[in-house]
């Protein structure tokens, strides 16, 4: 057990009593999220649960006007001015809470009537930061987190994608996503995404070697834009993880031709090569063919 917890079971039992005695509201169908633990999401996960128990340590001053700006002023909140479940229940929603913050460790109750519990996969590009960055299109990147196969808990590492570290980091709430960018412009356009979508389980980087992994957790896979340092990184995820799985994006044909043997000169297997293409219509009502990259897909073999 965690010994640095600042909500023991024997607490959130508490609060939850003390929500079931004040308020109608199914506690079955609650999601808790203590979010004075590392890596926790506050704005996703009230985004697709209709009601959320939040335990909090004082000193979030703004928790509440992030919400509204994320669009979940119509929220309501459940909660009392102590840090004890005890004494009256206050209730008022997000959008009239906006110049109130945190003022000491609790649990407050947050209900969503707007909730909609589905994976964001394939977001529109413009729920992005703007920034340096180009995206890819929403379509492809769909297909390429299909492809990935995201678990709640897992961790990955996203090598110069920043849209799809963002929904990587969406999809898994209880994990990981570690994003290297090699651009400062790049690098601060992440931070601004994972700040805009309240993503609190991005870890990001400038570069992959041995000293910037270490006392990070091992990813399942990672998936990278083919780059000229990319066998230097393949290298160095191999051994953290010797059976990582790699999905490997590149609009160049011959950089993809390659890739088999240099997946079977690292000891990679079951390569698999896939194409993408997809065209749109435009307001002339002329289809436009957008760029077809190519995903190349390998899995590490550990030595006996």
């Amino acid at each position: 057990m965690d010994q640095q917890r600042m909500f023991s079971n024997a607490s959130i039992l508490a609060w939850l009593t003390y929500y079931a005695e004040h308020t109608q509201v199914d506690l079955g169908r609650t999601k808790i999220l203590d979010i004075t633990r590392k890596n926790k999401n506050l704005i996703p996960t009230v985004e697709s649960h209709s009601s959320t128990l939040v335990f909090t340590e004082a000193g979030h001053h703004d928790i509440f006007y992030r919400m509204w700006t994320a669009g979940l002023g119509e929220c309501q909140v459940w909660y009392n001015e102590g840090s004890d479940p005890s004494g009256p229940i206050l209730n008022k929603p997000v959008k009239e809470m906006i110049n109130r913050g945190i003022n000491a460790s609790a649990a407050m109750l947050i209900l969503n009537p707007n909730a909609r519990s589905t994976s964001k996969i394939g977001m529109r590009n413009i729920n992005f930061a703007r920034g340096s960055v180009r995206y890819v299109g929403s379509e492809i990147r769909a297909v390429i987190l299909s492809k990935m196969h995201i678990d709640q808990a897992d961790t990955v590492c996203i090598i110069s994608g920043e849209s799809i570290a963002v929904e990587a980091a969406l999809l898994a709430p209880e994990g990981t996503v570690i994003a290297v960018e090699y651009n400062h412009s790049d690098r601060r356009t992440m931070e601004d995404n994972a700040h805009d979508f309240g993503l609190h389980n991005i870890e990001i980087i400038d570069h992959v070697d041995d000293n910037t992994l270490a006392g990070r957790p091992a990813p399942r896979l990672t998936m990278l834009v083919a780059s000229a340092s990319m066998e230097q990184e393949i290298e160095c995820l191999l051994k953290k993880n010797p059976e990582m799985e790699f999905l490997i994006y590149t609009l160049d044909f011959q950089c993809a031709a390659s890739l088999p043997a240099l997946f079977e000169r690292f000891g990679i297997g079951e390569t698999e090569v896939v194409q993408i293409a997809v065209s749109k219509l435009n307001a002339k009502r002329n289809f436009i063919a957008e760029p077809a990259p190519w995903l190349i897909w390998g899995r590490g073999i550990k030595k006996e």
